[in-house]
């Protein structure tokens, strides 16, 4: 049997033949037109959706997807990060000023437990202070001189939320994506502009200078306040408990409090932003002669109401930091923080939604994982099963990993790869592209790009 030819987009829309009385040749013509550029069309979009590559960042709060981001941005559109470095700067005044905040509500905490306090440790702090001599007398003086900044904090975190609230009434920073937009600095034209359209105002600039001002006053007390052997001892005692990125800020504070600051690379890698919602990123990345628009999507706060949109993800990018394994839920003081990882990847791995994703597995943050276990913290401490094992880097490392393992092979309904690597907060240009690359390479062979 003859096949029969595909209608033309005339005779499609009620059109005739070439042997009906009232075919008209021009006509013809140009429907064959109409016809040959919907199949162009229809060929540029399915080439552009072969070479989009769509990928989630997925994780618990403080996982680290924010700074992978801003990896993968430093390595294939470096331009774009070096626009937003001034916008950086009310964020990382507002981690230098909560850190302060934190250190002094815990130093009045622990000098008004410590002679009630019997236990073993509490006795070894009170031992170890003793030598000291008049220390609330000294921070006490510290305290005076930085009020001006640490009540800075709220307004500082206000203007940077814009009006985003947390439920439970948690405070800090939390923004969603486009948050840049309301801290680049306005002209008087603009602001004016703004305030009569409700757009963003010159607040945030602002409270801005006003904090650069005031660390710059008060940073030799914030050195003191650091360095101050009081706050050492509790430290090492783990007493105090900061962000992991507080000792890097409050180490430069120096360079952090000069007029001229702007942002480094390392303090964007390291600085901390709590993101609501998803926000999404682009990079155009070249492979083999070929270049492919990454689509990265970092999936803030809600856990799982994203899944039905991203049913169509080229890869999903689960980062947990096993460093977290003396640390709880700060919604959830009674769930350890590894446990709730290993909770979530089970879920991503048994989401049939996603079955058809790839999947890469970075258990981060091994760089502070090495600080405390090189500080004597015991693994068995708060993971009872760890037992007896030797409390040594790649004894803990491997435990960790195997676990992740374990879930997938047990959960994984894809029956998918898993690429698994182990990655730090270090700046590692090598890592983005070694990801990437392994990504972008399943991506051409399950498309038939090559």
């Amino acid at each position: 049997m003859a096949k029969r030819s595909k209608p033309t987009f005339l005779q499609s829309i009620g059109g005739t033949s070439k042997s009906s009385p009232y075919y008209d040749e021009e006509a013809a013509h140009v429907s064959q037109k109409i016809d040959d550029e919907l199949k162009r069309e229809w060929a540029r979009r399915k080439d552009t959706q072969r070479r989009q590559v769509k990928v989630m960042l997925l994780g618990q709060a403080e996982s680290g997807k924010s700074t992978l981001q801003k990896q993968f941005q430093l390595y294939y559109a470096h331009q774009t990060l070096d626009h937003e470095r001034p916008l950086w700067r009310p964020v990382v005044y507002f981690n230098i000023i909560k850190a302060v905040r934190m250190i002094l509500d815990e130093l009045d905490h622990e000098f008004s437990t410590l002679d009630s306090d019997q236990s073993t440790e509490g006795q070894a702090v009170a031992h170890a202070l003793a030598p000291l001599g008049d220390v609330n007398g000294e921070i006490s003086r510290l305290r005076s001189r930085l009020v001006p900044l640490t009540s800075m904090e709220d307004s500082l975190a206000s203007e940077l939320n814009s009006g985003v609230h947390v439920a439970g009434g948690r405070s800090g920073v939390y923004v969603r994506a486009g948050w840049q937009a309301l801290v680049a600095p306005l002209s008087p034209n603009r602001s004016q502009a703004a305030l009569a359209t409700g757009g963003p105002t010159p607040g945030v600039a602002h409270v801005t200078n006003l904090a650069s001002r005031t660390l710059m006053s008060v940073q030799n007390e914030i050195d003191d306040l650091w360095k101050h052997p009081a706050v050492r001892i509790l430290l090492n005692n783990r007493r105090i408990r900061l962000d992991e990125s507080a000792p890097f800020f409050l180490d430069d504070i120096v360079r952090i409090a000069q007029s001229d600051y702007l942002p480094t690379t390392a303090d964007l890698l390291n600085v901390r932003l709590q993101t609501l919602g998803v926000s999404e990123h682009s990079f155009d990345i070249e492979l083999c002669g070929t270049r492919y628009n990454w689509l990265m999507y970092d999936v803030g706060g809600a856990r799982h109401a994203w899944v039905p949109y991203f049913d169509d993800a080229t890869a999903i990018i689960f980062l947990a930091p096993i460093s977290a394994f003396d640390q709880y839920l700060e919604e959830d003081g009674r769930t350890n923080r590894l446990d709730d990882s290993l909770q979530l990847f089970t879920a991503i791995c048994s989401n049939k939604l996603l079955k058809n994703s790839h999947l890469v597995l970075l258990l981060n943050k091994v760089d502070l994982l090495k600080k405390k276990l090189e500080s004597g913290i015991k693994v068995r401490k708060y993971i009872t099963s760890y037992g007896d094992r030797p409390n040594t880097y790649a004894d803990v490392s491997e435990y960790f990993r195997a676990h992740f393992i374990q879930v997938h092979r047990r959960n994984d309904i894809g029956r998918r790869v898993l690429y698994a690597h182990f990655t730090s907060m270090l700046p590692n240009e090598r890592l983005s592209f070694v990801v990437g690359e392994a990504i972008i390479r399943s991506h051409i062979a399950k498309t038939g790009l090559a």
